[in-house]
């Protein structure tokens, strides 16, 4: 039995769940969501928390603790909300916001558009602070590694966009490997 499946997910006040079929829908302060999990996998409201239960399939193992961590990331989404926050190094690159577009100045010859999706919000502080926030999870992470994507961080001259706190491992050039 998963350990992590086991654990009951409380419900804080404020957020409404709905289970269905195949699916839980969870409604809070910052939003709504609508999280599918697989066959099998039911899940059930008692006392003010949502218990995850498996059928008696041996298979159901290995999606026993992910359903249950992915409604648990709905309810704290729709409670909190999450955010991932990005930094731009490097001379001349920065980012606008216009809209729902972001305009990134890279180092590129042509400036790189990146349009934001729906329940997305993107907030851009000096020009090379990033924070990308919403209710949905994986979502969020999605957004903020596609933006890094866009120009990852070079290990010899440690430009490009990264995460808030990432540590790069600086190269030596071609005069440092002797």
């Amino acid at each position: 039995m998963s350990r992590i499946g086991k654990k009951p997910i409380t419900i804080p006040k404020g957020v409404t769940v709905k289970v269905l079929d195949n699916a839980v829908e969870v409604k809070g302060p910052k939003g709504q969501l609508r999280q599918a999990h697989p066959d099998g996998i039911n899940f059930e409201l008692v006392d003010g928390t949502l218990v995850a239960k498996r059928g008696d399939d041996p298979q159901l193992g290995k999606f026993h603790g992910l359903a249950r961590s992915l409604v648990a990331n709905a309810v704290a989404g729709v409670t909190d909300g999450f955010k991932r926050e990005l930094d731009i190094v490097g001379v001349g690159y920065r980012a606008e916001l216009k809209g729902k577009q972001v305009i990134f100045a890279l180092g590129y010859s042509h400036a790189v558009v990146y349009d934001i999706p729906p329940g997305i919000d993107v907030v851009i502080d000096k020009q090379t602070h990033i924070t990308v926030t919403g209710v949905d999870r994986q979502l969020v992470g999605q957004v903020a590694a596609n933006i890094r994507r866009l120009r990852k961080p070079d290990p010899y001259k440690q430009k490009g966009v990264r995460y808030t706190g990432e540590v790069l491992k600086k190269k030596a050039g071609k005069t440092g490997a002797k």
